[in-house]
Formats: C-alpha cells, structure tokens, sequence
C-alpha cells in the first residue's frame, strides 16, 4: 500500500492514496464521513480517457492514520500540499467534493496557487455553512449542535440515517440500492469517532470566504438542486456569486452524492473541464 508522510503540522500523519493512469493530474478529496473509495466511478473511468487520477484519504478516515488532534482546515489543507508535493505535481486539477470544498479553499488562502491549474467544487460546503448575522443565509447552529448529538449518541444509527439523506432516498425515490447504501455505511464507519465529530465541526464552523478570495485559477462549479445534506441556496449559489469567472453547473433534481447516482454525467462534465 502507498503512503505518504504528511510532515506540514504539529500532527503529523500517513496518508493513504492510490494513483491511477498517466497524463494530466487530477486530485481527488472525499466529502466526509468517508474515504477515497467513493471515487470509485471516477478512478475507474477517467484513466482511460488519459488522465492521471490521485485520491487519498484523509486523515482520520479509510485507510491513514487516524490521529487524536489534526482535524482544522489548516492541518488538512497542509495534508493536501505533501500530496502535492510528496508526488510532485504540477499544473493539477483539484476535485473537492462537500468537505473536500473546504481542503481547497483553505489551500489557496495559505499557499496560493502554485502547481494547481484548474479546481472543481462539488456539493462543496463552501464559502460558509453557519448562520450568523452576516452570513444569514447559512444554516442554524441548532442543526450542526443536533448532528454532533446524534454522532456521539449513536455514530452507526446516525450514518444509516444520514446515508438515507445523502443519495435523496425516500418512501417513494430510492435512485440507489440497499447493497450500495450498506457499502457507503461500511466505508463511513471506518472512519475514526474522533474524526468523524471534529471534522463535523470543522465543516460547519469555518469560513472560507476570505479563502476563496484568492482562488485564481480556472474553476467549476457543480450542484444538486435537491441536495438536502448541504443546500445549494447555502453554499454553491454563494460562491458562484463570489467566483464570478467559474462555470457554475446545476444538476436538477440530483442529490449530495451525485457523484454515484449522476456518475456518467459527472464524469464528462469532468472530462471536458480537465481537457
């Protein structure tokens, strides 16, 4: 298995990832609570089509280290720079999807755009998930504070639930199998109970709206319109509205993971932004 040594931080960490093709340079980062095998669709296909496809996982989660401390976005977006720089590469697209928004934002706030060429934010959590009196279009602290409840409660009856919410299945929509469900579930509780709620608070609490500021390279967009684990009018409208220069897509009708059930879109929307 690869590892690479994350030295960037007061706690350190190994950090698991796989590397796939040959050609351009595309990172994957996992939304949370799971790791990088939810990029299976993508791993799977883009390759083929020339790509160089790098996922890994973060700390806390799958198959790397799962430290005590280390879960601010300083100490994850310090993880994503000895990706970059353990692999030395260059001119790469960064892909984040829900929290892995928050590991690019924060990125380009603390070291600037070298060696990324184009970013791509999925069901992104970005700029800023909380309500507060000048971000009233967030979400209410209430939430946040019942989901971190309900985690240390019961972690494995949360992730059931929640897995439910985050493919948009219903009585009456079930647009994934229990089979795939159950899969999700297993990936999510390898995650470490620590990580599971720090990276939680992380997500919700921090503001990345001085962070996206400095995003000056190429960027998409990418949003369900029934996404009901994080809303569109509360993160991707905002910050289409602040990168004013990003393609901003809508997938109508699709939810937080769209990234399994609209995989075959996703991955030519990908395709012909990365090419």
């Amino acid at each position: 298995m690869s590892y690479i040594h994350s030295k960037n931080s007061s706690s350190p960490a190994n950090l698991y990832y796989e590397d796939w093709g040959n050609g351009k340079p595309v990172v994957f980062i996992h939304g949370w609570p799971l790791s990088h095998e939810m990029w299976e669709y993508q791993l799977t296909e883009l390759p083929k089509h020339g790509v160089r496809c790098i996922a890994y996982d973060r700390r806390g989660f799958g198959k790397s280290s799962k430290p005590w401390e280390g879960y601010d976005y300083d100490t994850l977006a310090g993880d994503l720079k000895a990706v970059l720089d353990e692999l030395d590469l260059k001119e790469v697209t960064l892909v984040g999807f829900s929290m892995g928004g928050g590991e690019i934002a924060r990125y380009f706030g603390l070291h600037g755009s070298e060696r990324i060429s184009k970013v791509v934010l999925i069901s992104s959590i970005l700029p800023y998930l909380l309500k507060t009196n000048n971000n009233p279009d967030g979400i209410d602290k209430e939430f946040f504070d019942k989901m971190a409840d309900q985690i240390k409660e019961n972690r494995a009856d949360f992730l059931e639930t929640f897995g439910k919410h985050f493919f948009g299945v219903s009585m009456v929509s079930h647009p994934v199998s229990q089979a795939y469900l159950q899969w999700n579930h297993t990936l999510a509780s390898l995650g470490s109970a620590k990580a599971t709620q720090d990276c939680a608070k992380s997500f919700s609490e921090t503001d990345f709206r001085e962070d996206i500021k400095k995003i000056d390279v190429p960027t998409l967009i990418i949003h369900g319109d029934s996404d009901k684990t994080v809303p569109i009018q509360s993160s991707s409208d905002q910050t289409a509205r602040m990168l004013t220069s990003a393609k901003y897509i809508v997938y109508e009708g699709a939810p937080h993971g769209l990234y399994f059930t609209e995989r075959k879109r996703l991955n030519e929307d990908l395709l012909s932004f990365v090419r």
